[in-house]
């Protein structure tokens, strides 16, 4: 496991919550750390994928009722994570230390997270999730070979749209970014009235201005609102070289537009982002700030990378 003192008591996104089916088994990778997450009554469960005995992975054994057997000897691990049978020895009763390492798991926003410590939060409230009138998707999972840091950055960044994004979010004959002020709280970063014109910001086919609200709500997890449209990035760090990014956005007002609309565009927008991040060196996200150049339009950037420093976060950074 990467010992993070401040990320492994995150959450982090594993998987969407529709494709975890009673009795199935979903493997899972976080911090450096193989994670095994099942459903039991409805409840999601997650565990280090191994088992006690010999190391086997379990999550290529099966669930039997509220059991999981491991594929290699047949133990079977109750949703406690104690192992309740050894067929090798069915008059034996197995030895308290055989058992799992049991990790807290919860399902929200359509999405499995998981947190290999103790979180000191919950998740961040997400209003326009819970808001009748928007349709809302989890889009993902988005592959990125980079650091986490660097694609919650990448998010926050206004000034790439007109190029990265031409013809969707912005365009290169109007790149300006106007001034705007970045505050920093106990529940993290907010900028508001972002502006930049796009031009077909609500499908009509018109262009105009678009005002967008950022917030960093947690270290990688980070929001972004406009007119009828909001979003969120989960970013899971999954080893040293790869992370997977999860995207919730909400749209009101259409919902004739179908999910699949939805999850292409996104996609699209995002595999535009992935190798602009992927490219970027150094890999890790520098928070000396005398490290790169900065402007005013970088102002959240640099708010995020000073949280992040506060914070005492280690992983993706330098």
């Amino acid at each position: 496991m990467i010992n993070d003192p401040v990320l492994i008591n995150e959450w982090h996104v594993v998987g969407r919550g529709a494709d975890l089916a009673e009795g199935q088994l979903m493997p899972a990778r976080v911090l450096g750390e193989d994670v095994v997450v099942w459903r039991v009554n409805g409840q999601v469960l997650a565990w280090q994928d191994l088992c006690i005995h010999r190391g086997t992975r379990l999550s290529l054994g099966q669930v039997e009722g509220e059991t999981l057997i491991c594929p290699y000897h047949g133990w079977s691990y109750n949703s406690e994570g104690r192992c309740v049978h050894i067929p090798a020895h069915p008059g034996q009763t197995p030895p308290e230390k055989a058992r799992v390492k049991v990790y807290q798991a919860t399902e929200r926003y359509g999405a499995i997270w998981v947190s290999l410590g103790q979180p000191q939060h919950d998740l961040p409230p997400f209003p326009e999730w819970d808001d009748p009138t928007y349709h809302s998707v989890v889009s993902g999972p988005h592959p990125y070979r980079a650091h986490a840091p660097r694609a919650i950055e990448n998010f926050l960044d206004m000034a790439h749209l007109p190029f990265v994004h031409a013809g969707y979010l912005g365009e290169p004959e109007h790149a300006e970014v106007n001034d705007y002020e970045v505050e920093v709280g106990p529940d993290g970063i907010v900028a508001e009235d972002i502006r930049m014109w796009q031009p077909d910001p609500d499908g009509t086919g018109i262009g105009a201005t678009v005002s967008y609200t950022f917030r960093v709500l947690r270290p990688l997890m980070a929001y972004f609102g406009k007119e009828k449209y909001a979003a969120v990035l989960a970013v899971t760090p999954v080893d040293d070289t790869f992370s997977i990014g999860w995207m919730f956005p909400c749209v009101q007002g259409r919902d004739n537009v179908p999910d699949a609309d939805i999850l292409a565009f996104q996609k699209l927008i995002i595999d535009q982002d992935v190798p602009i991040v992927e490219s970027q060196r150094p890999e890790l996200l520098p928070l000396d700030l005398q490290a790169e150049l900065h402007l005013r339009s970088d102002r959240t950037a640099i708010a995020y990378r000073k949280w992040l420093k506060e914070l005492g976060v280690t992983f993706g950074v330098a």
